[in-house]
């Protein structure tokens, strides 16, 4: 897919697995190419929180989430979580936005004070480093002063955190509905085409004109 947009996108272990599945399934269905990054903690959660099991190998996770979003050949690449000669791990690297989603509040942590111990730390601090776009989608609750401190430490160094809280105005009817705001969010912020749900006034905007 030489000519297709490439976007970063990281598993942690927050709860939440399903907004960033999703967000997958959405990406692919764009036409993204998708580099995928899962940590540890988030293979536990994914499969405590939704009936997909992630192998441990990053070739054999490559094809079950090829086939779990339909994506085409090489669409989908799952890097390791110290592949440091993947794209992601440096400047050099090919210039691509990075999601975080769900983001733990220990990830946030690590891309606040700069730790790059696994993969998923060290395409943040490059995305951090180089100004490009990243997107931190949280999912805690309560918040404790330790997060929140982190989460205006990001937002002051050109991070956007968006909390995994969905509204209800669109009257939701199914859990998918919620979990379809969120990503309805992230995709705009990604500048991508969706339709999981209506922009804010965009039904009066194109309403047809009346008669004066």
């Amino acid at each position: 897919m030489p000519n297709a947009r490439t976007i970063n996108l990281a598993f942690t272990g927050a709860s939440g697995a399903q907004y960033g599945l999703r967000l997958l399934q959405c990406l692919v269905a764009a036409g993204c190419r998708v580099h995928v990054m899962v940590s540890k903690a988030a293979q536990i959660v994914i499969a405590t929180e939704t009936e997909l099991k992630l192998p441990g190998s990053p070739s054999a996770m490559q094809k079950v989430l090829s086939e779990y979003t339909s994506a085409q050949s090489g669409q989908i690449l799952v890097f390791g979580r110290e592949d440091w000669f993947s794209p992601p791990a440096s400047g050099s690297g090919e210039k691509a936005p990075l999601v975080v989603c769900p983001c733990s509040t220990g990830t946030l942590s690590a891309l606040a004070t700069g730790a790059s111990n696994n993969l998923i730390e060290r395409a943040g601090d490059v995305a951090l480093k180089e100004r490009r776009q990243l997107i931190l989608v949280t999912r805690e609750s309560p918040y404790s002063q330790v997060h929140l401190e982190n989460m205006l430490r990001l937002t002051q160094m050109g991070a956007v955190i968006m909390p995994a809280s969905p509204g209800f105005y669109h009257r939701p009817e199914s859990v998918e509905d919620l979990v379809d705001f969120i990503v309805a969010r992230i995709l705009d912020h990604l500048d991508l085409p969706q339709d999981l749900m209506p922009r804010w006034g965009e039904a009066r905007v194109n309403a047809p004109l009346g008669r004066s």
